[in-house]
């Protein structure tokens, strides 16, 4: 895997903390990094566990949280107890999984009876990908962003819906997060809703953020 830029771990995702249950004390973030998002949800009460993959940036992490398993999501499984967590966030993490509908699965067991899954998913009708697509008629990888080297799944709004579906939860909310503030991008959005009946609003959005139960 490409070695990222060590900024890539250290995103604090403040637009991510309203999905994040006031009740959830026990919580597991999957592709924790360095641990910047959840530290922000320790308290005296919570009870907070990461996995990362990266070596580095799992052992920054574990300075700061309950335990860190440094592995793969299907490496850890077996010392995740079942049944416990309130939460499990995976922030930009689906896109990076072969088969994230699996993981989705296994997952499952983990949550408590009243658990939730918070995910923040890249959208890949993010309007200036499609520029790039529909203007520029290129699709190239990049080191970061929706394109990113190290994706190997692409969602929209829709599939997001889906994938979650059929992988045995309910969305309990799906939002488009981090709109683009470009002027360019928001005049060809406004374009081709123009041209479509105005029913292209999601392809303002980077992101879509999910909160979804276990059913």
């Amino acid at each position: 895997m490409e070695i990222k830029d060590v900024s890539y771990y250290s995103n604090t995702r403040k637009e991510m903390l309203p999905f994040i249950p006031s009740t959830a004390k026990k919580i597991l973030e999957i592709g924790c990094g360095k641990g910047h998002f959840c530290e922000q949800l320790i308290s005296d009460d919570t009870e907070v566990w990461g996995i990362e993959p990266d070596s580095a940036a799992a052992e920054i992490a574990s300075k700061k949280l309950f335990k860190v398993l440094n592995k793969t999501i299907g490496d850890a499984a077996s010392e995740l107890p079942d049944n416990y967590f309130d939460a499990i966030i995976l922030n930009d993490v689906l896109e990076h999984l072969l088969f994230p509908w699996d993981d989705l699965k296994l997952l499952k067991s983990k949550l408590s009876d009243k658990g939730v899954i918070i995910a923040s998913i890249p959208n890949v009708r993010y309007i200036k990908n499609l520029y790039h697509v529909l203007v520029n008629k290129n699709w190239e990888y990049t080191e970061s962003g929706i394109l990113d080297s190290t994706h190997f799944r692409f969602f929209t709004k829709k599939s997001i819906i889906t994938l979650f579906n059929k992988s045995g939860y309910t969305i309990e909310k799906i939002k488009g997060i981090n709109k683009t503030k470009s002027t360019k991008y928001k005049l060809f959005a406004l374009l081709i809703n123009i041209l479509f009946f105005f029913n292209h609003s999601d392809t303002l959005y980077l992101q879509y953020a999910v909160r979804a139960s276990k059913n």
